[in-house]
């Protein structure tokens, strides 16, 4: 299947560094026809370009050549015969004399015509650099036009380029040492709509400046809340005294999406897919954006083909809530569980408790609960046997899942408590008629709220807390029973998503334990999910596997991500999970988002009342902080785009 990038509202940007020849235009423009051919071939619709690439950075007084200006400007005029060749909107660097100035600008060409000249407002004139000597800022422009061939071209730091027909598409530009001055004009350029940041670059290579580059780059594309491009000359710029290494990037919202190799003297090309739709999203929802002050801007309508791709150039991963690399996921477990233990240990200290109750299934989810109550415990200096574990067996517990919990809680030194909930379940079932063959969703809950009216009353006669265990994933899709699992008095796993509770658990195995307790915690982290409220199978494994009733708990921790925390729409979240996903077919993968949707939205009735607990990532459930939403919303838009999708 083939998508419309426009429809999800992406763009795809290339960033180039052409082979160089400094004062020889007619070769430069050769290498620029050569890479804009390629970046055409790749479904690219922006092309970035490096500062003063028709010329070279490094012309020093050659700048004042009129011969070499003029030519410049010829060149400009063959790029915009270029540009309507490949349908493709070009950003180039070039010198600009006017009103007896000369300037370094960046011109942005669309459809044949160039639609507009940004000047240099920050001219670097310390160490390396001599800028001052040749040009003049922006600052000191007395005309707002040029004359080009007989049309007048818009000039000027105040220009913003909107794509007709595309709202979230809006290109500001700014030339390389802007973005390193105190206040870059990219960040007004944001405020005044500009989601797609464009800077024609010429920085040299020393030690420690590429990762310095990609510290700004991405940060300021964080911080402006867009995509930012940046192209940046190469070697074959003049060696007298620098080296160039032709490092161009592209970055969205803090991340990186591409970068080009360095120090090649063969023209580098390196493409992404920016989703200009999400930044716009991400502006809406800010309020610190919102209450910025825009200046006064000129928009410069333009023309942006739309393109249709069956692959995204950009990252997606599977996981979106689990770090890729090792060493970042160890980071990011050991910065969740101190969150957690955190909170919990704050909450214990307020309430001077030095008791606290937790139900052990053996499951993935109670384990993590155990293992932040006993780091808390040991961060305040608290007993351990302070922590009471009670497990529960019931009519679906195995030895397995029993097993692991009272091994793990002798090994942790807690306390541990073995309470049936066999015989008072079955009273509970006379008592309102129940047939215990039936096993529905009476006959499941009515364990559920067994346990929890066990943990509440134990809770109560120590004098102590009921930990709640339920992960943010099994919140979103309501696998939860009201008033029974669902409840507790502090829920320090509220924020932990199924896919990263997993790694957490395996990680404290890894760095925190060893021997016997390593051993029965990576088993823990091995055993099918399931809250074992059916019997087991005639094996005596466990019968009740959540994953086979609701979904993969990786496919919906990747809906949640995307419809949450990025408000993506459902035809966005399928076609990204389709790439995400290759071992899926796109049926299965549509089967369970409506899944998705469908229990997300009847089950946020549980989500309004939730007890206190922490927040750990960007995604939240909890009403009091990042998401708030009636419990009785009607899902019918969202199952209607799945339909149609599902139809066409």
């Amino acid at each position: 299947m083939s998508y419309s990038l426009r429809k999800l509202g992406l763009v795809r940007v290339a960033v180039g560094t052409p082979e160089l020849r400094v004062a020889d235009i007619d070769f430069n423009l050769r290498q620029i026809v050569g890479l804009a051919g390629q970046a055409a071939e790749r479904k690219a619709q922006v092309l970035l370009l490096p500062e003063l690439c028709l010329t070279g950075y490094s012309c020093a007084d050659l700048f004042y050549q009129p011969l070499l200006q003029e030519k410049a400007l010829q060149a400009l005029q063959e790029l915009a015969r270029l540009s309507a060749e490949h349908s493709l909107v070009l950003v180039a660097g070039l010198p600009l004399a006017l009103d007896g100035r000369l300037f370094n600008c960046a011109a942005l060409i669309a459809s044949g015509r160039v639609h507009g000249l940004v000047p240099k407002t920050f001219l670097p004139n310390t160490a390396e650099f001599y800028e001052q000597r040749w040009f003049s800022s922006a600052r000191e422009l007395t005309s707002d036009t040029f004359c080009l061939d007989g049309e007048r071209i818009p000039v000027g730091t105040d220009l913003l380029f909107a794509a007709e027909g595309f709202p979230a598409c809006c290109i500001g530009l700014e030339v390389c040492e802007d973005l390193w001055a105190v206040e870059p004009p990219s960040g007004r350029l944001a405020v005044s709509g500009a989601t797609l940041l464009l800077n024609p670059s010429a920085s040299p290579e020393v030690l420690g400046k590429r990762d310095y580059r990609r510290q700004l780059v991405c940060s300021q594309s964080a911080r402006c809340l867009a995509a930012y491009a940046y192209a940046s000359a190469g070697p074959g710029e003049s060696s007298t005294d620098l080296v160039y290494a032709g490092h161009s990037l592209i970055a969205e919202n803090g991340l990186q999406l591409a970068e080009t190799e360095r120090f090649s003297f063969d023209s580098q090309l390196a493409c992404a897919d920016v989703d200009l739709e999400r930044l716009v999203l991400e502006r809406q929802r800010n309020a610190s954006f919102a209450d910025s002050p825009a200046t006064a801007s000129r928009r410069i309508p333009f023309v942006l083909k739309d393109v249709r791709t069956k692959n995204f150039a950009r990252p997606i991963p599977p996981r979106p809530f689990v770090p890729e690399g090792d060493h970042e996921r160890d980071v990011r477990c050991e910065e969740i569980f101190a969150i957690q233990t955190t909170g919990l240990a704050r909450r214990l200290r307020h309430t001077g408790s030095s008791r606290v109750v937790i139900g052990i299934s053996g499951g993935l989810d109670s384990t993590l609960a155990l293992l932040v109550a006993v780091r808390a415990f040991d961060r305040l200096g608290l007993d351990r046997r302070g922590i009471q574990a009670i497990t529960m067996p019931g009519f679906g517990t195995t030895v397995r899942t029993r097993g692991n919990a009272e091994k793990l809680a002798d090994l942790l030194g807690v306390s541990l408590q073995v309470i049936g909930i066999d015989a008072a379940v079955r009273q509970h079932f006379a008592d309102i008629g129940q047939d215990e063959k039936n096993h529905d969703i009476t006959y499941e809950n009515s364990q559920a709220r067994e346990r929890t009216q066990i943990l509440m009353d134990v809770a109560n006669q120590l004098g102590g807390l009921v930990i709640g265990t339920g992960d943010l994933s099994e919140l979103a899709l309501g696998w939860c029973t009201y008033n029974g699992d669902h409840m507790s008095m502090y829920a320090v796993n509220v924020g932990v998503p199924k896919t990263l509770v997993r790694y957490l658990v395996d990680w404290c195995a890894e760095t925190g334990f060893s021997g016997e307790a390593r051993a029965v915690l990576h088993d823990i982290g091995a055993t099918p999910v399931s809250p074992e409220l059916l019997p087991p199978d005639e094996n005596g494994e466990i019968g009740q596997k959540t994953e086979e009733t609701v979904g993969p708990y990786e496919l919906h921790d990747f809906f949640l991500y995307h419809a949450v925390r990025l408000h993506y729409p459902p035809a966005k979240i399928l076609a990204f999970a389709g790439q995400a996903f290759g071992r899926y077919e796109s049926k299965v993968i549509l089967d369970w988002l409506q899944v998705f949707y469908r229990r997300f939205f009847s089950q946020q009735f549980k989500r309004s009342c939730l007890p206190d607990g922490p927040k750990v990532g960007s995604v939240v459930l909890s009403p009091r902080g990042d998401w708030r939403m009636p419990s009785d919303a009607a899902v019918c838009l969202w199952l209607k785009e799945l339909e149609a999708l599902e139809q066409g």
